[in-house]
Protein backbone atom coordinates (compact mmCIF):
# COMPACT_ATOMS: atom_id res chain seq x y z
CA UNK A 1 0.00 0.00 0.00
CA UNK A 2 1.30 3.52 -0.64
CA UNK A 3 1.57 5.60 2.32
CA UNK A 4 -0.70 8.80 2.11
CA UNK A 5 -0.14 12.13 3.47
CA UNK A 6 -1.34 12.88 6.74
CA UNK A 7 -3.90 16.18 6.25
CA UNK A 8 -4.88 14.49 2.18
CA UNK A 9 -5.34 11.33 0.54
CA UNK A 10 -2.68 11.88 -1.65
CA UNK A 11 -0.34 8.68 -2.22
CA UNK A 12 3.19 9.68 -1.53
CA UNK A 13 6.70 8.84 -2.68
CA UNK A 14 10.21 9.42 -2.00
CA UNK A 15 11.96 12.28 -3.06
CA UNK A 16 15.08 11.30 -5.16
CA UNK A 17 17.52 13.96 -4.44
CA UNK A 18 16.30 14.68 -0.56
CA UNK A 19 14.97 11.79 0.13
CA UNK A 20 11.62 13.22 1.35
CA UNK A 21 8.15 12.07 1.58
CA UNK A 22 6.41 14.22 -0.81
CA UNK A 23 2.49 14.05 -2.50
CA UNK A 24 2.91 12.28 -6.01
CA UNK A 25 0.94 14.67 -7.47
CA UNK A 26 0.82 16.18 -10.99
CA UNK A 27 4.15 16.03 -12.70
CA UNK A 28 6.04 14.83 -9.71
CA UNK A 29 6.92 11.11 -11.07
CA UNK A 30 8.61 13.02 -14.11
CA UNK A 31 10.41 14.94 -11.71
CA UNK A 32 11.24 11.89 -9.93
CA UNK A 33 12.37 11.09 -13.73
CA UNK A 34 14.70 13.92 -14.18
CA UNK A 35 16.21 14.26 -10.76
CA UNK A 36 17.53 10.17 -11.54
CA UNK A 37 18.68 11.41 -14.94
CA UNK A 38 20.83 14.33 -13.45
CA UNK A 39 22.19 12.23 -10.89
CA UNK A 40 22.88 8.77 -12.49
CA UNK A 41 23.58 9.74 -16.28
CA UNK A 42 24.87 13.50 -16.16
CA UNK A 43 27.06 13.10 -12.80
CA UNK A 44 25.27 15.88 -10.93
CA UNK A 45 25.64 15.24 -6.99
CA UNK A 46 22.43 15.42 -5.61
CA UNK A 47 23.87 18.62 -3.09
CA UNK A 48 24.07 20.64 -6.37
CA UNK A 49 20.38 20.05 -6.97
CA UNK A 50 17.67 22.08 -5.32
CA UNK A 51 14.12 20.82 -5.37
CA UNK A 52 11.27 23.59 -5.30
CA UNK A 53 13.91 26.63 -5.33
CA UNK A 54 12.03 29.36 -4.12
CA UNK A 55 11.36 32.06 -6.26
CA UNK A 56 10.32 35.30 -4.64
CA UNK A 57 9.31 38.70 -6.84
CA UNK A 58 7.74 41.58 -6.05
CA UNK A 59 5.09 42.39 -8.27
CA UNK A 60 3.07 46.21 -7.82
CA UNK A 61 4.47 46.45 -4.58
CA UNK A 62 3.33 42.91 -3.58
CA UNK A 63 5.63 39.66 -3.00
CA UNK A 64 4.89 37.05 -5.43
CA UNK A 65 6.22 33.42 -3.70
CA UNK A 66 6.91 30.12 -5.95
CA UNK A 67 8.84 27.12 -6.37
CA UNK A 68 10.87 26.32 -9.37
CA UNK A 69 11.05 22.42 -9.68
CA UNK A 70 14.85 22.00 -9.75
CA UNK A 71 18.48 24.35 -9.98
CA UNK A 72 21.13 23.00 -10.48
CA UNK A 73 24.44 24.84 -8.57
CA UNK A 74 28.22 24.48 -8.90
CA UNK A 75 29.24 25.90 -6.12
CA UNK A 76 27.82 28.98 -5.35
CA UNK A 77 26.51 29.58 -8.73
CA UNK A 78 23.02 28.63 -9.74
CA UNK A 79 23.22 27.45 -13.30
CA UNK A 80 20.35 25.71 -14.92
CA UNK A 81 16.89 25.94 -14.12
CA UNK A 82 14.14 23.23 -15.07
CA UNK A 83 10.75 22.55 -14.97
CA UNK A 84 9.37 19.37 -14.57
CA UNK A 85 6.24 18.89 -16.74
CA UNK A 86 4.05 15.85 -18.69
CA UNK A 87 2.36 17.50 -21.94
CA UNK A 88 3.85 19.82 -24.75
CA UNK A 89 6.95 20.85 -22.90
CA UNK A 90 7.38 23.55 -25.74
CA UNK A 91 4.26 25.21 -24.08
CA UNK A 92 6.80 25.75 -20.42
CA UNK A 93 9.23 27.77 -22.75
CA UNK A 94 8.26 31.06 -21.33
CA UNK A 95 7.65 29.92 -17.51
CA UNK A 96 11.46 28.49 -17.37
CA UNK A 97 13.21 31.26 -19.49
CA UNK A 98 11.76 33.34 -16.94
CA UNK A 99 12.73 31.58 -14.02
CA UNK A 100 15.99 31.01 -15.41
CA UNK A 101 16.12 35.28 -15.78
CA UNK A 102 14.77 35.95 -12.33
CA UNK A 103 16.21 33.50 -10.01
CA UNK A 104 19.75 35.32 -9.01
CA UNK A 105 19.47 39.06 -8.30
CA UNK A 106 22.80 39.17 -10.07
CA UNK A 107 22.91 37.22 -12.89
CA UNK A 108 20.44 35.38 -15.51
CA UNK A 109 21.06 31.51 -15.41
CA UNK A 110 22.42 30.53 -19.11
CA UNK A 111 20.50 27.54 -19.30
CA UNK A 112 16.37 26.90 -19.11
CA UNK A 113 15.13 23.50 -19.37
CA UNK A 114 11.54 21.89 -19.48
CA UNK A 115 11.62 17.76 -19.24
CA UNK A 116 8.86 15.01 -18.87
CA UNK A 117 11.88 12.66 -18.05
CA UNK A 118 12.06 10.91 -21.54
CA UNK A 119 12.71 13.78 -23.52
CA UNK A 120 13.58 17.90 -23.31
CA UNK A 121 13.88 20.85 -24.66
CA UNK A 122 16.89 23.33 -23.36
CA UNK A 123 16.75 27.38 -24.08
CA UNK A 124 19.63 29.42 -23.86
CA UNK A 125 18.72 31.57 -20.62
CA UNK A 126 20.11 34.86 -21.99
CA UNK A 127 17.93 34.70 -25.70
CA UNK A 128 15.37 32.37 -24.81
CA UNK A 129 16.50 30.40 -28.19
CA UNK A 130 16.35 27.02 -28.19
CA UNK A 131 19.26 25.32 -27.86
CA UNK A 132 18.41 21.52 -28.16
CA UNK A 133 16.35 18.53 -28.05
CA UNK A 134 15.79 15.50 -26.61
CA UNK A 135 17.46 13.91 -23.22
CA UNK A 136 20.87 14.21 -24.74
CA UNK A 137 20.80 17.74 -24.88
CA UNK A 138 21.11 18.25 -21.29
CA UNK A 139 24.46 18.75 -20.23
CA UNK A 140 26.27 16.36 -18.29
CA UNK A 141 28.22 18.06 -15.18
CA UNK A 142 31.37 18.31 -16.79
CA UNK A 143 30.38 19.74 -20.21
CA UNK A 144 27.93 22.86 -17.62
CA UNK A 145 30.82 23.10 -15.84
CA UNK A 146 33.35 23.93 -18.41
CA UNK A 147 31.06 25.88 -20.55
CA UNK A 148 29.59 27.72 -17.63
CA UNK A 149 30.92 27.31 -14.19
CA UNK A 150 33.88 30.25 -14.42
CA UNK A 151 34.08 33.46 -15.97
CA UNK A 152 31.57 36.21 -16.47
CA UNK A 153 27.75 35.34 -15.96
CA UNK A 154 24.95 37.06 -18.34
CA UNK A 155 24.80 40.29 -16.44
CA UNK A 156 21.02 40.60 -15.01
CA UNK A 157 18.22 42.72 -16.58
CA UNK A 158 17.38 46.16 -17.06
CA UNK A 159 14.76 47.12 -14.74
CA UNK A 160 11.90 47.80 -17.18
CA UNK A 161 12.56 43.78 -18.87
CA UNK A 162 12.66 42.73 -15.82
CA UNK A 163 9.57 43.76 -14.93
CA UNK A 164 8.22 42.15 -17.76
CA UNK A 165 9.57 38.72 -16.95
CA UNK A 166 8.29 38.75 -13.42
CA UNK A 167 4.73 39.48 -15.13
CA UNK A 168 5.43 36.31 -17.46
CA UNK A 169 6.62 33.91 -14.67
CA UNK A 170 3.64 34.55 -12.59
CA UNK A 171 1.28 34.33 -15.35
CA UNK A 172 2.66 30.97 -16.31
CA UNK A 173 3.42 29.77 -12.52
CA UNK A 174 -0.30 30.63 -11.67
CA UNK A 175 -1.68 28.34 -14.14
CA UNK A 176 -0.07 25.48 -12.95
CA UNK A 177 -2.58 22.84 -11.75
CA UNK A 178 -1.84 19.71 -9.92
CA UNK A 179 0.97 20.90 -7.97
CA UNK A 180 1.96 20.77 -4.06
CA UNK A 181 2.50 24.57 -3.76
Amino acid sequence: MTPTSPNESEPMITDYVTGRSVPNVGAEANRQDVERLLVEEKGYAPEEISVDAPIDMEIDGEIYRSRVDLVICLGPRPLMAVKCAAGNLDSRQREIVAAARLLAPDRILPLAVASDGRSAIVWDGVSGKQIGTGLAAIPHRSRLAAEFGSGKPPAPLDAERLAREKLVFRSYDSMNVNTRR
